[in-house]
């Protein structure tokens, strides 16, 4: 279906709008920890499940992105996101306890790990091949900006409201996303009816056991028969998984793709941006707080500096990259990984706020010229009906990949051992830009993949 150049900007922007609120709803909720805990009476470990579980529904369902968007109308699939959202969202406000709370975060979980993946692909799809870089630069936007301003949003609500105004801020907005979809929105793929096939869901089911193995790997200990026992299933879940998609005529997720040159090289660099960005905000607010002395509003206000500025330069990477091609984008942001995380490195024992200010958004600027080049490098190796499974393949890889420098930088922190957090990453980085060097840089039409 034909878009004029206005209804295109409003419909990516609808998208963008609903995806962005939703997308601080992920990272949000870390700085009401405390809050949580005094109503519900309960220990931190337990209220972390409002994360945990969020992103554990929110990776198992990626998958089934593909498999959605070729048996249903996009429009339609969107606005029943968005109200599977709003009526979890109101499950929270009202819960009486925790788990009816839990219920309604694992139904906003869900909304969101189908939508990630799905409104990339429909924005490739809608989008001309030699405009994708900017345009997916704005997707970057929306994605790096709203895990940074998550916690600052939810830090200033609740400075002078109850928890319920972080929930109350998502139902309004998202009411205004729906009202705009009923107007914007319309649903430009083909709708092909296939088998649902229910077996690789179950064996899909792998992949929360391995995130949750992930997040348990700090508080375990050599006699954690439980967690081994999840791990060994999970493995052998994802395994028999790999090999169902493989020999399927019609598999739920295309894996094969993984062997398309270009597209292989998209994912790993994407997830290694990703790894990097996620650990700055979680591991500099920490930084700010036990070396620099900072109070948690100010550690959480040093995080703007750098999130403003990667903002401000993913749409630019994006166009630079449609200008001079994905590659020397791309090896500009490992770049720029490099000199903050080595930044870091060498300068930490100054213990100075503007270094660490510097060094962050030098960090998070590599994100801007690394991560949203990355994964449009790998959707223009794809012909158009593959962009759905490789987006899916690069959403879940990727959130698998976020969890796992979590549980990274947690255990190489310790206590405070800030420099080996800082050294580890640069070593990842160096890895990564060995392989921006094997990326063929093409600017052929996906269309002829």
């Amino acid at each position: 279906m034909e878009l004029t150049e206005k209804s295109r900007k409003w419909f990516v922007a609808t998208l963008l709008l609903g995806t962005f609120t939703m997308s601080i709803s992920q990272s949000s909720l870390s700085t009401a920890y405390p809050t949580f805990m005094k109503y519900f009476n309960l220990p931190a470990s337990t209220i972390a499940w409002l994360t945990t579980g969020f992103m554990l529904i929110m990776s198992v369902v990626m998958p089934l992105s593909p498999w959605l968007m070729k048996n249903f109308k996009f429009k339609p699939l969107y606005l029943s996101l968005l109200v599977n959202f709003v009526v979890g969202t109101l499950i929270i406000i009202w819960a009486p306890n925790f788990l009816i709370m839990m219920l309604g975060r694992l139904m906003e979980g869900f909304s969101v790990g189908v939508l990630f993946p799905s409104y990339q692909s429909i924005i490739l799809e809608i989008t001309p091949a030699d405009h994708r870089g900017s345009v997916m630069g704005t997707v970057g936007l929306v994605m790096g900006s709203a895990l940074a301003v998550g916690p600052i949003i939810s830090g200033v609500l609740l400075q002078f409201f109850p928890w319920e105004a972080i929930f109350a801020f998502f139902l309004i907005t998202l009411t205004v996303v729906f009202l705009l979809a009923l107007k914007t929105v319309i649903s430009p793929l083909k709708i092909e009816s296939t088998r649902f096939d229910f077996i690789s869901v179950f064996m899909s089911l792998g992949i929360i056991g391995l995130l949750y193995f992930i997040n348990e790997i700090s508080h375990m200990t050599a006699t954690s028969y439980f967690n081994w026992g999840i791990l060994i299933v999970s493995l052998i879940l994802l395994t028999l998984f790999v090999r169902r998609q493989l020999k399927m005529p019609q598999p739920l997720l295309r894996l094969d793709i993984l062997s398309i040159t270009n597209f292989d090289l998209g994912v790993a660099l994407t997830s290694l941006s990703y790894m990097s960005l996620i650990t700055v905000t979680i591991i500099m607010p920490l930084y700010y707080q036990q070396v620099l002395g900072l109070t948690p509003l100010w550690s959480g206000l040093s995080l703007v500096p750098a999130a403003a500025i990667l903002s401000w330069l993913n749409r630019r990477s994006g166009r630079l990259a449609d200008r001079i091609g994905f590659k020397p984008v791309i090896m500009i942001g490992f770049g720029l990984f490099i000199v903050g995380w080595a930044a870091l490195l060498v300068l930490s024992g100054l213990k100075s706020i503007w270094i660490a200010v510097i060094c962050s958004i030098i960090i998070e600027s590599g994100n801007a010229f690394a991560m949203m080049p990355a994964t449009t490098l790998g959707a223009n190796s794809l012909t158009n009906d593959l962009i759905p499974h490789g987006s899916s393949i690069i959403a879940t890889i990727r959130q698998i990949m976020g969890s796992t420098a979590i549980v990274i930088a947690t255990v190489v922190l310790g206590n405070r051992n800030f420099n080996a957090v800082f050294l580890t990453f640069l070593i990842l980085e160096i890895i990564a830009i060995f392989l921006v060097f094997m990326i063929k840089d093409t600017k052929r039409d996906p269309a002829e993949a």
